[in-house]
Parts: structure tokens; C-alpha cells; sequence
């Protein structure tokens, strides 16, 4: 009996499209769809490794007026080798002068040192490689209004100096320097990081195990806002007039990458002062944001953090995500406080800028090739390269985690984008 053609030809059918779907899966089963792992960017060449060189000393120079250079080259060109991960001034980009970097600057009211750094160079982070401190100046870094900087050159490199006799009006003579600390011109403009003295910030399990807390609403309240008054436990050695801020614990935050819980949310809710001493004592609320309910924490009013940092880039590799911003907006602009996974141990100091980069999308190729199988769901994956969207500085940190001001921002930041070494 003859056997169709149809029946022939079936099982070689079905096995040209059982190959032809192995190899289609053999892309996608080693594409991560995690944007958060290593694994995501795998395709890209990996940077190498730097380890330190010494940074060359540089006498300073002390002759004033400035002397003119002869029309120097204003990039200096740093290089470095493959070896750990520490970073250093060797591995880090090159220092740019900006075209139009004033001659001489007079330091005004309002300006930060960010700002400065702006205006003679083009990667303001390398500050520190370009300030000439005066050693014999008590807190030499710090910079006042009135001061007159000066752009020289010093063995054929660039340096920003403090022109005293400019600074003085134009006579050079013996003098003391008084003037408090808080006078000099800050890092970075203070009232974008006041608000989060009192607002939402990151806590540790071990934090908020040791904070005093809310008991109970006098009269049995269910709820408390301003002009109630609350019991507290935990605040016995505090004394008649000391003041609180109320925080009400909120979700945990998990790092990216290990999954581990770094700290718990906690948001401000209020604020009032201890009006009657003891076990428990009483605390009158005298403003509230929203209410105030029994468990909430009392955190004592913080203060300023140091502004005693200058714009640097970090000594060692970092590769941090953005896990929270203050206030909980969802798209995160300019002046707006972002908290990193990263901290301390990671190398990270006050001071440190980062730039922040969108992490790019993961998409399908369905035009690798013409075949049917590449244009469905079958087509290889493929994750489009991370986009610069600004830079923050890092204003303070903790052990495993800490906190940046966005001191710039080009298009759209958000939670889970990276920050890392600028180029």
C-alpha cells in the first residue's frame, strides 16, 4: 500500500520546527530580565581595574599679581594602570578648564563652592585637585564672601588660589583672619537639604529599637494632632522644655542587589516639647503634618549636617541605585534628596559626586533575522545601553547606606537608577 505524501513528510515537518524553536529560545534563556544584576549588562566590555599613583606635589606659588602663562594647554591628562579597585586621582578623568574660566573671582553672599567649582571647571568634582590651600591659614579650604579667587599656573598646571592681596584691597600686610565658621560660603545651598532635617528619612531596625515612643493620647484619643497631648516612654532623662519631632514608621527598604533589608522608612509627623517629666512623661504636640497614633517615635531635633566637604569623586569604584527620595515624589529633579545603597564601607565620603544614569529598558530584537519565529515572542532580547540623567553629591552616610542632593538633572531621574564614579 503506498503511504501518502502528506504522512511522509509530517515528522520532518515537526522536527525542522522543533529545531528552528530551540534555537530560537537558546537567545532569550540567557538574557536577565533583572535590571538591577550584574548580569543585565553583561554585554558590555568591562572597565578596567586602577590602582593609585602618587599625586604630584606642587609648591605654591607665592609671587601676587598672578603672572600670565603663555596660552598653556588646559586639559591635563591623567592616566592609570589595571590593578584593584581603588580609584585615586590616577584613574580618574582628565581636569577640563571651561573655555570662558574667569581670570579672577570675587566670592558674593549665596554662592556654594558647587557653584564656584562651575565656573572654572567643566567637571567641578575635580575641586580638590586644583585648589592651592595656603597651609599657614587656619581652615584653609574654607572660602568667604569677599575673597577674590585667582586661576594661575603652577609648573605648567592650573591652580585656583585665594588672592589675598586682592582679597585685602590691594595691600599686602600682617593680619588675623576672625570670622566664624558658618560665615563660608557652603558646598552646596543649605536650604535644599533643611527640610530633611525634619522630613521622611532612613532608619535602622537597631535606630528605631532604642527611640522613645508614643504610649498613649490623652483622654483616649484614638488620633492626636497639634494642641493634644501625648504619653511617652523611653525619653525619662529628657528634661521640661525639650523638644521632639514625631515620626511614624513606614515600609522597609531593600537593597537591589542583595535583597536585604537596609532601614525602614520614617516619616515626619509632627513636632512638640516635653511639658511634664517621668515614666511615662507628657509631650504637648504644637504642630502636626498629619496624625500622630500610638507606636509613633520620637527623634530629637536634628541639626545641620557638616559643610565641611568639598566636590570630590569617590577613591574607589562604586556602583550604587537610587532606593528612595525624600518626600516620596515620583520623578526626582533638581535640589530633590535621594538615599543610595551604598555607604561607608563602600568607599563613599560626604562630598563625593556621583553621576546618575537610567537604567536602559530590556527589549526583543524582531529583526535579527526574517525568520517567522524572530518577530513573535521568541525573538532574542537585548538591553538598551544606560542613559546619563544628572549627578548628586553625597551630603551624608551611614554604614550601608547614605544620602545625595541631585545638583543636576537633565532629564527624568527615578528610583533604580545607578549612580556611580563620574567619568
Amino acid at each position: 500500500m503506498s503511504t501518502p505524501s502528506s504522512t511522509l513528510f509530517r515528522p520532518l515537518l515537526a522536527g525542522a520546527l522543533a529545531l528552528s524553536l530551540l534555537s530560537g529560545c537558546g537567545g532569550v534563556r540567557n538574557i536577565d530580565l533583572n535590571p538591577f544584576s550584574q548580569g543585565a549588562s553583561a554585554a558590555a566590555e568591562e572597565e578596567p581595574e586602577l590602582v593609585p599613583t602618587a599625586a604630584s606635589q606642587v609648591s605654591p606659588d607665592e609671587s601676587y599679581p598672578v603672572r600670565q602663562p603663555p596660552m598653556p594647554n588646559r586639559e591635563l591628562a591623567t592616566g592609570g594602570s589595571s590593578g584593584g579597585s581603588y580609584v585615586g586621582q590616577s584613574g580618574r578623568s582628565a581636569i577640563k578648564l571651561r573655555p570662558d574660566a574667569p581670570q579672577n573671582y570675587t566670592v558674593v553672599k549665596g554662592d556654594t563652592l558647587w557653584d564656584i567649582s562651575g565656573l572654572f571647571l567643566q567637571d567641578p568634582w575635580h575641586w580638590p585637585e586644583i585648589w592651592q590651600v595656603n597651609p599657614q591659614i587656619q581652615n584653609p579650604h574654607l572660602i568667604y564672601p569677599g575673597d577674590v579667587l585667582s586661576l594661575v599656573w603652577v609648573d605648567g598646571q592650573p591652580r585656583i588660589m585665594l588672592n589675598q592681596q586682592a582679597s585685602s584691597g590691594g595691600r599686602l600686610s600682617p593680619q588675623i583672619r576672625v570670622l566664624p565658621l558658618d560665615a563660608a560660603i557652603p558646598t552646596i545651598p543649605y536650604d535644599a537639604i533643611a527640610p530633611f532635617l525634619a522630613k521622611p528619612r532612613v532608619m535602622s531596625s537597631e535606630e528605631l529599637a532604642g527611640l522613645p515612643y508614643v504610649l498613649d493620647i490623652k483622654e483616649s484619643h484614638i488620633i492626636a494632632g497639634s494642641g493634644f497631648t501625648v504619653y511617652t516612654r523611653g525619653n525619662g532623662d529628657s528634661e521640661v522644655g525639650d523638644r521632639f519631632n514625631v515620626m511614624h514608621i513606614g515600609d522597609p527598604l531593600y537593597d537591589p542587589e542583595t535583597r536585604k533589608i537596609l532601614g525602614y522608612q520614617t516619616h515626619h509627623v509632627g513636632g512638640g516639647r516635653v511639658v511634664q517629666t517621668g515614666d511615662p512623661s507628657k509631650l504637648f504636640l504644637n504642630e502636626t503634618s498629619r496624625e500622630v497614633l500610638r507606636g509613633d517615635r520620637l527623634v530629637t531635633q536634628d541639626v545641620a549636617p557638616a559643610q565641611d566637604f568639598i566636590p570630590s569623586a569617590p577613591d574607589y569604584e562604586v556602583e550604587s541605585f537610587i532606593i528612595d527620595v525624600i518626600e516620596g515624589v515620583k520623578l526626582i529633579g533638581q535640589y530633590q534628596i535621594v538615599v543610595l545603597n551604598k555607604g561607608a564601607r563602600h568607599g563613599l565620603e560626604a562630598g563625593n559626586v556621583l553621576s546618575i544614569y537610567q537604567t536602559g529598558d530590556v527589549i526583543r530584537d524582531r529583526y535579527a533575522d526574517r525568520s517567522l519565529f524572530s518577530r513573535t515572542f521568541f525573538a532574542p532580547k537585548v538591553k538598551l545601553p544606560d542613559e546619563q540623567a544628572g549627578r548628586l553629591m553625597v551630603f551624608r552616610v551611614q554604614d550601608n547606606l547614605s544620602y545625595g542632593l541631585v545638583v543636576q538633572a537633565t532629564s527624568e531621574i527615578h528610583v533604580g537608577d545607578k549612580a556611580v564614579n563620574p567619568l
